[in-house]
């Protein structure tokens, strides 16, 4: 649906208002809510677009890269599709992991991002897709192409922090990280992801 002029006015929702990026899936725009440097998960409220506060990180781990989403991305039935043990996507925007030489301690910002993989993950029965990415242009992981190519201490270190970043003391982690993926499958989860929100929102 068109958005009304008056829309214009405005600061634009990070979910619905950025675009997804320059040149997808490749090439992404990636709204970052949460830093290695924090201690407390917040993420984009879905009505209003400000960044809120989600939970404070029950372990003492900390994300690895910078974390966030793509805009005008929907995990629903495409997305779930590509994860044969989940029913359905989460209901939420692609979740996207970037790497970057140059410390960014700040949220709230947007960034261009060279997608090189991901990790397929199930929260109880719904793929929950983490994409891996690059800052584009960076002038020390620019030239990474896909996933492979990163120090796998990095990877392992992604994949730890996702498997037990929603762990609850005496009980089993709700969200399993099943695969790391290269490259082409994650251009296969950002298209579903494109055609789930267009299929949800509108082009």
């Amino acid at each position: 649906m068109p958005f009304p002029q008056s829309f214009y006015r405005w600061r634009p929702h990070p979910w619905h208002g950025l675009e997804v990026g320059e040149d997808p899936p490749e090439i992404v725009t990636a709204y970052i809510e949460i830093t290695p440097y924090d201690h407390v998960k917040y993420e984009v409220d879905k009505k209003t677009g400000y960044l809120v506060v989600d939970r404070p990180q029950r372990s003492s781990s900390q994300p690895p890269a910078l974390y966030g989403f793509i805009p005008r991305t929907f995990c629903g039935p495409q997305v779930g599709a590509l994860t044969p043990k989940a029913s359905r996507g989460d209901g939420d925007p692609l979740d996207i992991c970037v790497l970057s030489e140059r410390p960014i301690n700040r949220s709230e910002v947007a960034l261009r991002a060279h997608v090189v993989g991901g990790l397929r993950c199930i929260d109880r029965d719904e793929a929950d897709d983490k994409i891996v990415a690059v800052l584009h242009n960076d002038n020390v992981w620019g030239d990474v192409n896909d996933i492979s190519e990163l120090p796998s201490a990095w990877v392992e270190r992604l994949r730890h922090y996702f498997g037990t970043y929603k762990m609850i003391p005496g009980r089993p982690s709700e969200l399993t990280v099943e695969e790391t993926y290269g490259r082409e499958t994650a251009f296969a989860v950002i298209r579903a992801a494109i055609e789930d929100y267009e299929m949800e929102y509108g082009g």
